[in-house]
């Protein structure tokens, strides 16, 4: 008789996706549900809604709720300085876009110039006075063809 194999099978939840209902967000968060209420009505967490409106908390949510945690019981901060960190996290995160954004584009003009300057280069070499006394300017291929150049 044949081996009988075990497999396990483990699904990979994307982060954001509400898959915990309150009481077992509220225990891996080490809170109390009315809490996680009382949190949602503040703005300070939304957690999604299953089709019949059951809160459903994501991993990201827990995190969050751990965050609070650690915020008001280690730190001491009531709920208003909590609100005003996440604010301030959310508006340094999008700067923080905004400065890798302007750096990628620094970094495209960069190599622009470079460009650019290399066509420089390149035409300027290409241009050799015609006469000793002429200021004008002329190809070099030109004056190559003429006599004395």
């Amino acid at each position: 008789m044949g081996a009988i194999r075990r497999t396990r099978v483990t699904a990979r939840v994307e982060r954001d996706r509400g898959v915990f209902m309150i009481s077992v967000a509220a225990e891996l968060a080490e809170m109390h549900p009315q809490t996680l209420r009382m949190y949602e009505a503040r703005g300070l967490i939304e957690p999604k809604r299953s089709p019949k409106g059951t809160r459903l908390y994501s991993h990201a949510d827990v995190e969050r709720l751990r965050r609070i945690q650690e915020l008001t019981t280690e730190l001491g901060m009531n709920l208003a300085g909590v609100e005003r960190v996440f604010e301030l996290e959310e508006q340094l995160a999008r700067m923080q876009r905004k400065v890798d954004g302007l750096e990628r584009r620094a970094a495209e003009l960069q190599g622009e110039i470079e460009r650019l300057e290399e066509v420089r280069r390149e035409v300027k070499a290409e241009i050799v006075r015609y006469e000793s006394r002429s200021t004008d300017l002329v190809p070099v291929r030109v004056a190559r063809r003429r006599p004395g150049g």
